[in-house]
């Protein structure tokens, strides 16, 4: 990606910048800290992208920021052709992750009427489809699985055997969700360890959302694959929000789709783990 100069950063709507420096924002946007007037901001450029690149990241702040802490949205817009989004700048510290699991649960208590989101939201692999369904099962078959394995074979990592597989995989999930009572919980979407911090007085804060409304499950199972989260993050969860009977017997439905996307992404690396789950069925 380019590194952007001084004139670029002058055309920001923050006055009186007096330094701006790279700092580690993952591998999907440029990222920078910058200090201006005293104050310290965080801003994230997506070279050669329109300013609504950040829609979706901005509305999922505004969602979660009702119920959890998370940066707040400054500024958005574009300069020269690149979209930028400012943040408020968080000071990491260190934290409880009971108070973490107490957080996500109070999110999971936010509720809609339908599944899905305000907005569809562009990744490297696909556009997600958040149109508001009634129906989790459609909505998680249809605007999450089905997109996906097309994906997987347009990138040539999908075979015979993982299509039968997946669709027994697909009939075993119809078959126990029809049977459960799924509210739509406001989720983070991408729950892994990166996108969790404290901040502040020692309070969890969640960063870059992926929101949609959807089973409160498929969060939980974000936060098993990569780890990161410990005993007593699930505790505090339940001690706000208990979880469902059975629950670790479900999970791997939900996993596979973090997976799978994992093999759409970076390959036959994570082939083993996404055929781990489906040789179940």
């Amino acid at each position: 990606m380019p590194q952007l100069n001084h004139n670029w950063f002058a055309q920001l709507p923050i006055k009186n910048i007096e330094t701006c420096q790279p700092v580690s924002g993952g591998d999907i946007n440029l990222a920078y800290q910058i200090t201006a007037d005293g104050k310290i901001y965080f801003i994230k450029v997506q070279p050669n992208h329109h300013a609504d690149y950040f829609k979706h990241e901005i509305n999922g702040l505004k969602a979660l920021g009702k119920a959890v802490n998370t940066p707040t949205p400054l500024y958005n817009g574009e300069i020269d052709g690149h979209a930028y989004l400012v943040l408020n700048w968080l000071d990491e510290t260190f934290g409880d992750q009971r108070d973490l699991g107490h957080a996500v649960a109070k999110l999971h208590l936010q509720t809609n009427d339908k599944f899905g989101f305000v907005d569809n939201h562009q990744t490297k692999a696909l556009v997600k489809d958040n149109s508001w369904n009634d129906d989790w099962v459609d909505f998680y078959v249809h605007q999450r699985l089905l997109p996906e394995v097309r994906t997987a074979m347009d990138k040539g990592v999908w075979n015979d055997w993982r299509e039968q597989q997946f669709q027994k995989m697909v009939s075993k999930f119809e078959e126990v969700t029809r049977q459960r009572d799924i509210k739509p919980s406001l989720l983070h979407g991408d729950l892994w360890a990166g996108n969790f911090l404290f901040a502040g007085d020692h309070e969890p804060y969640l960063i870059d959302p992926d929101a949609v409304y959807g089973d409160r499950e498929f969060d939980l199972a974000m936060t098993t694959v990569f780890g990161g989260f410990d005993r007593e993050f699930y505790q505090g969860y339940g001690e706000v929000y208990p979880l469902d009977d059975g629950i670790n017997e479900r999970l791997d439905w939900y996993r596979f789709y973090y997976l799978c996307m994992h093999l759409i992404l970076f390959g036959e690396s994570y082939g083993t783990a996404v055929d781990r789950i489906l040789e179940q069925y």
